[in-house]
């Protein structure tokens, strides 16, 4: 199963996204958001910039 992004409120009432894997594990969870639209906006920017992501070894 593919993963999923979910757009949520938190605890202070601003908006929120977090991405699940196909298992249901968080992976991945981005800032807070005074709008909803803007988590949304944030999951879409998150998309493009992981289509063509690479990894960097770093160690």
């Amino acid at each position: 199963m593919a993963g999923k992004f979910e757009v949520y409120r938190d605890s202070s009432s601003k908006y929120r996204w977090q991405l699940e894997a196909g298992n249901g594990e968080v992976v991945a969870t981005g800032e807070a958001y005074e709008s909803k639209d803007g988590a949304v906006r944030g999951t879409e920017a998150v998309q493009r910039a992981a289509a063509g992501a690479t990894v960097t070894d770093l160690t």
